[in-house]
């Protein structure tokens, strides 16, 4: 559920607003959504690295990857792909962190369960 969350607001804010939007994104939905640590960061990391990858590929692919092979060359990458994956693993790590941080913070308010 927070992995769909997550995904399809990163991928409606994606076109509009700034990339930075996917980290209060996954931190809202792991707020209030989320269940566990881990769960929160898989879920925030991989719903952004798809959407980040699917993005740039619809961005990438009308003009026939002219920018991704120029950045590509310009860092000794032997083919664009391999833009799209370092993409994808930095909006992956953004969201990620910020979906555990949301997590914890709602961990931090909660009342302790006495047991």
């Amino acid at each position: 559920m927070l992995f769909l969350i997550i995904l399809i607001l990163s991928f409606a804010s994606g076109f509009f607003l700034p990339w930075w939007v996917v980290a209060i994104a996954a931190f809202l939905a792991a707020f209030f959504a989320g269940k566990t640590p881990g769960q929160a960061f898989i879920s925030g990391f991989s719903a952004v690295f798809i959407v980040w990858i699917v993005l740039a590929l619809f961005k990438s692919i009308p003009n026939d990857h002219i920018l991704a092979k120029r950045i590509a060359e310009l860092f000794h990458l032997p083919s664009w792909g391999f833009i799209l994956v370092i993409s994808g693993l930095v909006g992956g790590l953004v969201a990620g962190f910020a979906a555990l941080s949301g997590l914890l913070v709602k961990k931090a308010f909660e009342k302790p369960q006495n047991k």
